[in-house]
């Protein structure tokens, strides 16, 4: 079932559209109808849209380039902030 309904354009839009619509051998609203139809699907598509995956890391692990501590320096250093961390308030 169609309905009748009142849309509002620019002077020049309607113009242009008329023309198309004659060039194309079909009416404003055929033409009208499709474009809508086009906008519509094209809402639905990103609705849908692709997943957004988290990025993956690419490190291959071990440590950043110029830390030449060895890990039981690090875990020294991990354990002292610790402890200064659990400290009471004075």
């Amino acid at each position: 079932m169609t309905e009748r309904t009142t849309v509002r354009l620019p002077a020049d839009l309607l113009s242009r559209a008329k023309r198309k619509a004659a060039a194309e051998g079909r009416t404003l609203t055929a033409l009208i109808e499709d474009g809508l139809r086009l906008v519509v699907a094209e809402r639905r598509k990103l609705a849908k849209g692709k997943r957004v995956m988290p990025r993956v890391s690419t490190a291959t692990g071990g440590r950043m380039p110029g830390m030449d501590l060895p890990f039981s320096a690090l875990q020294e250093i991990d354990d002292l902030e610790y402890v200064e961390r659990m400290k009471p308030f004075k």
